[in-house]
């Protein structure tokens, strides 16, 4: 069964590459082999803890032979560039949110993975949050009925010097916290409600000194149904907050709380019954935060089973799409049509 592993290189080992690479060691159809970063003392600290290989040229894990599968945890001007040579290289790539930087790169990494016919998947571990997982079953079975809308909120109060990070840097990234992390919740409602038709937004920069990135994202998103989805996405939110409601004409599915500073992960439901006493059924997931384990074990299943994971390429890309849709909408004080 060893010869059977996913061997497999992460590019980035701040933050996103600590949550990415202790599950694939705990995973029996994958091993950790090398990590790349070019701060030398991070590459080998988290390659110490996985029993891997460090290097600082994301290269490296490229031109490795036995490594057939690549997660590519940089900051997003570096994503194309890296999934391009790995996909060319014949491996498998998971590339964390967001996508890219722009469209056309986005659109350029689908091409190369359909020349290639290897996977590439894009990075949305929130659809395999215990709650979301829940949601998606009870919605699958008919709970709700036809939705009506969608609301989220989602919310981080930032850190002291996040205005220097490479988050804030325009030159690195595609945009301000609306593509970093409201990008999450545009994708969920993809997931829900199908593809959108219609766009309005506002962008601002309420405190945080990071123009022309944004700190706040307001938006509105519109099906060929009528149905609407809105977010609230913040850097400024004082006390982290995370709730998702999906409203339908036969009743409701609530998603609060992401575990950690979000708060506890809930799932709760609820009946249309005009007269009838509210009544919610609630289930509470009090365990760590387990998507990032959930993620990687359903994409090696893909790999696998030659079939396209959850959250795919193209999902990666039309979340992109969304996000700029918002921007050009508050640019341009219009409604955008897709």
């Amino acid at each position: 069964m060893a010869d059977l592993k996913h061997k497999t290189g992460i590019i980035g080992a701040g933050l996103q590459g600590g949550r990415r690479a202790p599950p694939v060691n705990q995973n029996p159809g994958s091993q950790l082999m090398m990590i790349a970063d070019i701060i030398p003392e991070s590459a080998k600290k988290l390659a110490k803890n996985m029993d891997s290989e460090a290097t600082t040229r994301w290269q490296d894990i490229v031109e490795k032979s036995d490594i057939d599968t690549v997660i590519i945890c940089t900051p997003p001007h570096l994503h194309a560039e890296m999934s391009i040579a790995a996909m060319k290289a014949g491996k498998h790539v998971l590339c964390e949110k967001p996508f890219s930087r722009t469209v056309e790169e986005s659109r350029l990494m689908i091409k190369v993975a359909k020349e290639t016919g290897v996977t590439l998947k894009c990075g949305f571990n929130h659809r395999h949050h215990p709650g979301f997982k829940k949601a998606r079953e009870w919605f699958d079975e008919g709970y709700t009925g036809e939705l009506n809308y969608i609301r989220c909120v989602y919310g981080i109060c930032g850190r002291p010097g996040y205005e220097k990070e490479w988050r804030a840097n325009p030159k690195r990234v595609g945009g301000g916290h609306l593509m970093e992390q409201g990008i999450h919740a545009i994708d969920l409602f993809r997931w829900f409600l199908g593809d959108i038709k219609e766009v309005t937004g506002f962008i601002s920069s309420a405190y945080w000194k990071m123009d022309p990135l944004e700190d706040n994202g307001f938006a509105l998103f519109r099906t060929g149904k009528n149905q609407i989805a809105s977010l609230h996405s913040s850097l400024t939110q004082w006390k982290n907050t995370f709730t998702f409601e999906l409203s339908g004409q036969d009743g409701y599915i609530t998603i609060e709380g992401l575990g950690g500073g979000y708060g506890v992960e809930k799932v709760g439901r609820g009946k249309r019954a005009f007269y009838d006493p509210f009544r919610d059924d609630i289930i509470e997931f009090r365990s760590g935060d387990i998507s990032w384990a959930e993620e990687w074990k359903e994409f090696i299943s893909a790999i696998d089973q030659k079939r396209e994971p959850l959250g795919t390429a193209l999902d990666g890309l039309k979340s992109i799409e969304l996000v700029n849709a918002v921007y050009e909408s508050s640019l341009k004080g219009i409604t955008v049509k897709l």
